[in-house]
């Protein structure tokens, strides 16, 4: 039974037969008097300044969503790789088992410990500084605890590009970043986080360390063993730090709001911009009308820029090492192309930063509208991109025989990722059944078109079940595999991504 320590406890979705974690030492006869002074140890180690202040500590058994309330024994902030495996290697001889959390900015409870008595929660925030910059090479070195619009601004500072950005960048770190495999704007042209990695030093369950931090381009040395952390939401080790790949800061930037006809316009102007570009584009954002309207109903101090309302919106932006006065040009050329061609029905271009950024506000603000607007069922999907168009029109179809309701549909264009949100239609209201039963059928189709229910959120408690209807047989034996070998006492994030299906009791 999970216990809460939060005086607004809620009861968390997962079904009442699977705990959210697995107790860890549980089954190996370890007493509370050896927990108690394995604590005592931890503490010894971290010292008075790695210690979480009780305040700090509530926020931590909360996740984003407020979809999770949870416990744990003990909140830690080592400050150093060695410190770090000195935690682990306690905890992995106690049976404790341990949460990483970075800016805890996840949307689907990964950072959330469940156990008061058996889990703590490790928090990466001092270990945050940038050990090393090399312009020659294009690479950063950081660690975990680096809050992503720093390690931006590090990069900028040196006239390079960091290209991982999304709306939580003031508050997400390295280390959440890198375990969750995070998307965000600029996967069109640079990747996920996982395409900007080139080393890690990771902390092992066992306390021994990982260190992979060479940045090396080209490292044909066996087994790519980085790529097996990147992801895996800390249920295989903890990421300390981290080598990323840096590019040159661009020198020129233009950006536009864009209506057009349908979706499949706005898939046919991204593969026009590509080419006729040299594939400058590096955000490509889908808005539906829906989608605009909440932002014009609840967000204060924006406006539609765009004299009438259309049904589908692009926010296009370019960027590269051309003049200022070049790329304007080529966004114009596109824009009229597309005018000619009936693609693009009416647009902006922002003539100033303040006009970018508040285009950028209409899309980013999005979530925040819907929250304004009430219950919203959301979904995080990747659809390959020819299939977007069709897709769009067989699942409402397909939703609508379940329920009547409104679609706040928009994302990332350029890599296929849509935020696929149900809204109650005016004076109804969604219930957890209906919920699952929305999200199954809208899955269910994912599925059958090769595409996937997780695109950049992750999996941590939120999806695990959709993990397992979803993943193949073979992907998910050889997960567990990986899990038990690395983590064979199941210490690491427990009872996140693939359980309650490892460590199961007849082990």
């Amino acid at each position: 039974m999970v216990r809460y320590s939060s005086n607004e406890a809620r009861t968390a979705p997962w079904d009442s037969d699977q705990s959210p974690g697995t107790r860890s030492g549980a089954r190996r006869g370890i007493t509370v008097l050896d927990i108690a002074a394995a604590l005592d140890r931890i503490a010894e180690i971290v010292g008075e300044r790695g210690r979480v202040a009780p305040d700090a500590a509530q926020a931590m058994l909360h996740d984003q969503r407020g979809l999770y309330s949870g416990a744990a024994a003990a909140f830690v902030q080592p400050a150093s790789t060695a410190e770090c495996a000195a935690i682990l290697r306690i905890c992995n001889d106690s049976g404790i088992g341990v949460v990483p959390q970075a800016g805890n900015t996840g949307y689907c409870g990964g950072a959330t410990p469940f156990d008061g008595e058996r889990q703590i929660v490790l928090s990466l925030a001092r270990m945050n500084r940038i050990r090393q910059i090399d312009p020659v090479g294009f690479t950063m070195t950081v660690e975990a605890g680096v809050i992503l619009a720093e390690a931006q601004a590090a990069a900028a500072a040196e006239d390079l590009l960091f290209p991982l950005s999304m709306g939580s960048e003031g508050s997400c770190r390295i280390g959440g970043n890198l375990s969750t495999n995070a998307g965000g704007l600029n996967v069109v042209r640079y990747g996920t986080a996982r395409e900007l990695v080139l080393g890690l030093e990771v902390v092992l369950a066992n306390g021994d360390v990982l260190t992979e931090l060479k940045g090396l381009r080209k490292d044909n040395t066996g087994y790519d063993l980085k790529s097996l952390f990147l992801g895996a939401e800390g249920t295989l080790g903890v990421i300390t730090a981290a080598v990323l790949k840096l590019f040159p800061a661009p020198k020129s930037r233009q950006t536009a709001w864009l209506a057009v006809t349908s979706p499949a316009a706005a898939c046919a102007l991204l593969g026009a911009a590509r080419r006729q570009t040299g594939d400058q584009v590096v955000s490509a954002e889908y808005m539906s009308r829906m989608s605009l309207e909440l932002v014009l109903a609840h967000v204060p101090g924006v406006r539609n820029p765009l004299a009438v309302p259309h049904g589908h919106y692009v926010l296009l932006e370019l960027a590269g090492s051309l003049e200022e006065e070049a790329l304007r040009e080529m966004l114009e050329r596109l824009l009229a192309s597309g005018l000619a061609d009936g693609t693009i029905v009416d647009g902006v271009l922002a003539e100033s930063t303040a006009q970018r950024d508040a285009l950028w506000k209409l899309r980013e603000t999005i979530p925040e509208a819907e929250r304004r607007e009430g219950q919203c069922v959301k979904h995080d999907i990747s659809i390959p991109l020819a299939s977007i168009p069709a897709f769009l029109d067989a699942a409402r179809q397909r939703l609508g025989k379940v329920v009547d309701h409104r679609l706040s549909v928009f994302g990332h264009l350029g890599d296929g990722n849509l935020h696929y949100n149900l809204i109650p239609i005016e004076g109804a209201e969604f219930d957890a059944q209906l919920a699952k039963q929305l999200s199954a059928t809208l899955y269910d189709y994912v599925d059958e078109i090769g595409g996937s229910f997780s695109a950049e959120h992750g999996i941590g408690i939120f999806r695990r079940d959709d993990l397992q209807r979803y993943k193949s047989p073979v992907a998910l034996d050889l997960m567990r595999r990986i899990k038990t070998t690395l983590d064979p006492n199941g210490i690491m994030n427990p009872g996140k991504v693939l359980a309650p299906f490892d460590l199961s009791e007849d082990r």
